[in-house]
Formats: C-alpha cells, sequence, structure tokens
C-alpha cells in the first residue's frame, strides 16, 4: 500500500520552507538551515525568519553540505528533546554538526512507531510460545527470546531505541565511532540499555553475518548516497543496494519478521525501493511504501525521503 506518512511530533515542528530552505523548532530552538527540495518560495518574509531563528547554517562555499552554525546569543550547543508513542518514550540529546544536522530526522518518527509496534508485537509472540521447543543456534533466537533486530546506517540511534523499547534484543552498526557513542547517550537519556555497538562498515558487517549463518527478525536500512566505511571502504547507493539487499535477505527469518528501508537520495522513488527489494526477497504477506514528509504552517509538503517496509 502506498502512503504518504506525516509523523505527529510535539518538541518538532516545521514552519516554513521555500528558496531553498527550511525553518524548524526543535524543543526549545529555531533553526535555519538550506533543504534542496524546497523549490517553492517561503511564505514567511525574511525579516520573520531572521527574527525566529536561534541558529542559522552557512556553507563554506566549497561543499554543498559543510559549513558552520551562527548561533544567536545564549544558545546552547547542546539541548535534548522528547520523543513519546505507546510505551515508548525516548529522549534525545541534539546538537550543531559541521554537516547542517542537528542529529535527527525527524520525519523517521512514522517508521520508530512501525518499528516499535513490530518488535512488541513480535516479543509478545514469542512469550506467548515460551513453553514450545527451542530452536537450534543460527535461528533468530529461541523460543520466549526477544526478537533480534538489526540496525544499519544506524546513526544515532532512534530506531535502535524505539525497537529496545520494545523489547528487542538490537545490534546497532555505524561506521562512525563518535556517531555511535551519541546514539550511547540517547540510550542512557531515554532509560533504556542493552544495545550491540558495532563500529564497522555496513556491507562488509552484514556479509560476515551471511558466513555465520545469523538470522533477524527485522532489519532497519538507512543508508546514505555516498559514505566512506570505518576502514576507508566506500559506499555508493546505487552501486552497493543490491549486494546489500541479498545480504539481508540472507538474514531475516523467513516468517514473523519485518524489514525498513529507507532513501535520502534525490530522484530515488519508493518504487524503485519496492522493485529492489521483491527482487531481493520475494514478494512478501504486507507491504507499505511511499514518501516521509512534513507540512509546514502556510500548508507546504516539504517531502523528506522515500521509504519501503515490508512484513512477513
Amino acid at each position: 500500500m502506498q502512503e504518504l506518512l506525516m509523523p505527529r511530533f510535539a518538541d518538532y515542528e516545521l514552519i516554513d520552507t521555500g528558496d531553498f530552505e527550511k525553518l524548524e523548532r526543535f524543543g526549545a530552538y529555531v533553526t535555519r538551515r538550506p533543504e534542496p527540495q524546497a523549490v517553492w518560495r517561503r511564505s514567511l518574509p525574511e525579516e520573520e525568519w531572521r527574527r525566529l531563528a536561534d541558529a542559522s547554517f552557512l556553507r563554506d562555499g566549497r561543499s554543498e553540505e559543510r559549513g558552520e552554525w551562527h548561533l544567536r546569543r545564549g544558545v546552547a550547543d547542546r539541548w535534548t528533546i522528547d520523543y513519546a508513542y505507546g510505551g515508548m518514550s525516548l529522549r534525545m540529546r541534539l546538537g550543531f554538526t559541521s554537516f547542517k544536522h542537528v542529529g535527527i530526522f525527524p520525519e523517521q518518527a512514522a517508521n520508530w512507531e512501525f518499528i516499535y509496534d513490530r518488535c512488541a508485537a513480535l516479543a509478545a509472540k514469542g512469550r506467548a510460545r515460551s513453553g514450545d521447543a527451542e530452536r537450534g543456534g543460527a535461528a533468530g533466537g529461541a523460543a520466549g527470546e526477544a526478537p533480534r533486530v538489526l540496525n544499519l546506517f544506524a546513526y544515532t540511534g532512534g530506531a535502535t531505541l524505539a525497537a529496545r523499547a520494545a523489547g528487542a534484543d538490537v545490534t546497532h552498526v555505524d561506521s562512525v565511532k563518535p556517531v555511535v557513542s551519541w546514539a550511547g547517550e540517547n540510550m542512557t537519556l531515554s532509560g533504556l540499555g542493552g544495545v550491540r555497538w558495532i563500529v564497522e562498515d555496513a556491507l562488509r558487517f552484514v556479509r560476515r553475518e551471511v558466513r555465520r549463518g545469523r538470522r533477524y527478525r527485522g532489519i532497519m536500512l538507512d543508508p546514505p548516497a555516498y559514505g566512506r566505511g570505518a576502514n576507508g571502504e566506500k559506499w555508493v547507493l546505487e552501486d552497493n543496494l543490491c549486494e546489500m539487499l541479498e545480504c539481508c535477505a540472507q538474514l531475516l527469518e523467513p516468517e514473523d519478521s519485518f524489514l525498513v528501508l529507507n532513501l535520502y537520495s534525490m530522484g530515488l522513488s519508493s518504487t524503485l525501493a519496492r522493485t529492489a527489494v521483491h527482487q531481493a526477497f520475494g514478494v512478501p504477506a504486507g507491504e507499505q511504501w511511499g514518501e516521509l514528509c512534513f507540512e509546514d504552517r502556510a500548508g507546504k509538503q516539504l517531502p523528506l525521503g522515500t521509504y519501503y517496509r515490508m512484513m512477513r
């Protein structure tokens, strides 16, 4: 089923968009930063943008992504926001990075809810059949055990924390050590624990997991367009996505399992994601795909990436 997802997020608001910028509120602070998909005109005047913005990101002129933040006096360089859903109560630390990010992609809250619900259902099903005989070593966990879940390109861990809050046994993989440490801070702030942290190139990790015969009940994939692994490995989405999906198809349990795939590269559609997943995994019992977006105060809907989900 194709669907446009706009999560409800009390600590986040998209205030205005246009002229290739976006004005957003993250908890206590309003930020102004570039947005290549905001091709329309702004609804608020420049004076209002300047009045509202606590922090503005300026490119350094040599890169589309790198730059520096200009902060209003008294603005802290670190702060926290909260997100609650069902039995999940997350707290995440934000900060200003040289790549214009602040440590969270708020549109992913729609996926956090899906991940929480799927992991909670799998955990409940595992408890219900806890009297059954345990399966052998390489399966995704013996009956009654927490569902084993893998988060790849896991960044600061929103999806990791959603799965852990639902009772999953989570392996969190990212190639950037400071980002993994940031995710660890978020786990502590959220009152959680027990995540398995891996600092490694995601493709190298899944190749090894395939050789080991490991299995998972859930896999979350949030790959960048380009990236470097912990040892300099080169990741190019269009070149490496198919192999990544083929490896994940060998890792995902054939029943009672799920996959979440996000694509942020402009020009890559959710239909493309669906086709690639079908080729690697086959046609699933259930699936959802479409765009993640937020709507600003003037009603302009800003697309913020595509997603594909499947359930077995």
